[in-house]
């Protein structure tokens, strides 16, 4: 019955694209008349374009995981037979439906958050609380399903710590934590078209490909089904909307797009019992936040926007920069820019009034750094390639380089 379940949610998951293909453009105007549009810095016109789009692929989501909820449990509560109760169906499965129900609240809420962002403009503290808030329901049905906070250790410490580890309540902050981290990784590394539903893309497929690669081993099948049963539809609601998102865009995904598809990764991952994996899809990203760091945590003087600046006479991106006064930043600061400017990560140019102008730390800039002026394009596609090959990179860490850290 697995496989019809499967083979039943990726007709949804079919449904759900052309769905999503038909709501987009019907809703481009609606959002245009009240506000809701940003103009695209990187083109020559600049025209006016429909923001937060994300929220409609993510209603979208919702409403074919709520058509799919009766499926799995339907038919495969009536294919197991319970042979020590004389051939009736099984005891329905109450820890597997709750997981479910609160995976969707739990990405409900974020849809709602991150379109209050989209509205609001929220503080960067309130982008941070919010994820926590909303994986709050998530946490407490792992808590009441499985609680089981023991880490297997790798073989070279467990000499100190032995072969597990009972981390207690640090598990928990550890997984709120990723949900933190899932959905604002992609909010950053962000800005051009088609990137942010690019990179999930590639994500949400590297995930299903390990998924069954698993599933066809037998680890971990309940974890691994669940999995598949949100990432089908996810794939399918992202690729319609990448379909209007590419370049040249018709439509903006909005920070609502980034809070769903983060929120969704991180739900898979926790529930699914595989967050060290997904965290190995999330090598662009967390390169992308360990080079921000020093904006982020304003080490480095910060721009609201660290875009990069479009040359309207070539049609090409320019590196953006920021300016400071080396003397006015802290040790840290120093440290940082040091470090950067010695392995040539950053530009660097210092003017005689003691003002130096670096290129903003985002990895955009970086590729911008390091191939100097692209269009915007060819920009997204570099960044793509690069989300890619740290997949394939992920997949030989998990594989064959696993086992020289554990024991399988």
């Amino acid at each position: 019955m697995t496989y019809i379940t499967v083979a039943l949610n990726g007709l949804i998951a079919v449904g759900a694209y052309f769905m999503a293909l038909r709501v987009i453009p019907r809703f481009k105007d609606m959002f245009i008349k009240a506000n809701l549009f940003g103009k695209d810095l990187c083109k020559r016109d600049k025209k006016e374009i429909p923001e937060s789009l994300g929220v409609l692929v993510g209603c979208v989501f919702l409403v074919a995981m709520f058509l799919f909820i009766p499926v799995p449990f339907t038919l495969e509560e009536a294919a197991a037979m319970d042979v020590e109760t004389g051939g009736k169906p099984a005891t329905f499965p109450h820890e597997e439906f709750v997981e479910l129900i609160v995976a969707l609240l739990s990405i409900c809420c974020m849809i709602l958050l991150g379109f209050a962002d989209d509205v609001l403009d929220l503080r960067w503290r309130h982008k941070l609380l919010l994820p926590t808030i909303a994986t709050l329901p998530l946490l407490m049905v792992y808590y009441v399903n499985y609680n089981s906070t023991t880490i297997i250790m790798p073989k070279f410490v467990r000499g100190l710590f032995g072969y597990s580890l009972d981390i207690g309540v640090l598990y928990y902050v550890y997984m709120g934590m990723l949900a933190v981290f899932c959905t604002n990784a992609i909010n950053i590394l962000a800005g051009i078209n088609g990137l942010e539903v690019g990179q999930s893309l590639i994500v949400a497929a590297s995930i299903l490909i390990f998924n069954a690669i698993e599933l066809c081993l037998g680890h971990q099948v309940d974890g691994h089904k669940f999995s598949v049963y949100l990432m089908l539809p996810f794939l399918a609601v992202s690729l319609a909307l990448w379909k209007y998102n590419k370049y040249p865009s018709q439509v903006f995904v909005g920070d609502t797009f980034c809070y769903f598809a983060g929120m969704t990764f991180a739900v898979v991952g926790i529930l699914g019992h595989f967050s060290k994996t997904l965290i190995l899809f999330f090598l662009p990203q967390i390169i992308n936040f360990l080079y921000s760091i020093p904006q982020l945590f304003k080490f480095v003087p910060c721009p609201r926007h660290r875009l990069p600046k479009y040359d309207p006479q070539t049609d090409l991106l320019h590196i953006s920069t920021t300016e400071f006064r080396k003397d006015e930043l802290n040790i840290l600061g120093k440290l940082m820019v040091t470090v950067l400017k010695t392995f040539k990560l950053i530009t660097w140019q210092e003017m005689p009034d003691g003002r130096v102008i670096t290129n903003n730390f985002t990895l955009i800039n970086f590729v911008l750094v390091v191939f100097g002026p692209v269009h915007e394009r060819v920009v997204t596609q570099m960044l793509m390639g690069v989300q890619v090959l740290c997949s394939i990179v992920a997949f030989v860490i998990r594989y064959p380089l696993a086992s020289y850290v554990y024991d399988t």
